[in-house]
């Protein structure tokens, strides 16, 4: 089992910058996959980016490319999402997730455990 818990949202205006923290706790799996998503009201929950707990090997969606950076320290066990150039269309709750499928890295049914969110408001 593994338990999540996001950290450092709140309100920023638009070109600041946020870096979310997600604590993982529990058995990490040696092939996991750590994950943000995000899910703006009234749409769907979104990839945002992804990153191997082993290798640091990482990968991320269009619309951030450039702006955000995903790290992990495996000596605390937390993941971060650093966000620069915020927007107000970054506006979101933002949820980490873990998971192992290599293939689904990017789509939700690739992560089984997942944290309660965090909001991320950007002010124009």
């Amino acid at each position: 089992q593994v338990q999540l818990v996001e950290s450092g949202g709140g309100l920023v205006q638009a070109g600041g910058s946020l870096r979310l923290s997600c604590a993982v706790s529990g058995r990490i799996f040696s092939n996991a996959h750590m994950g943000w998503f995000r899910q703006a009201p009234g749409k769907e929950r979104e990839f945002v980016a992804t990153i191997t707990w082993s290798g640091g090997t990482t990968w991320y969606a269009d619309p951030v490319k450039g702006r955000f950076t995903i790290s992990r320290d495996k000596a605390k066990d937390t993941v971060y999402l650093q966000m620069n150039s915020l927007n107000p269309e970054d506006t979101a709750v933002y949820y980490c997730a873990a998971g192992s499928s290599y293939s689904l890295r990017t789509r939700e049914d690739g992560y089984a455990y997942w944290g309660q969110g965090t909001q991320v408001t950007v002010s124009s």
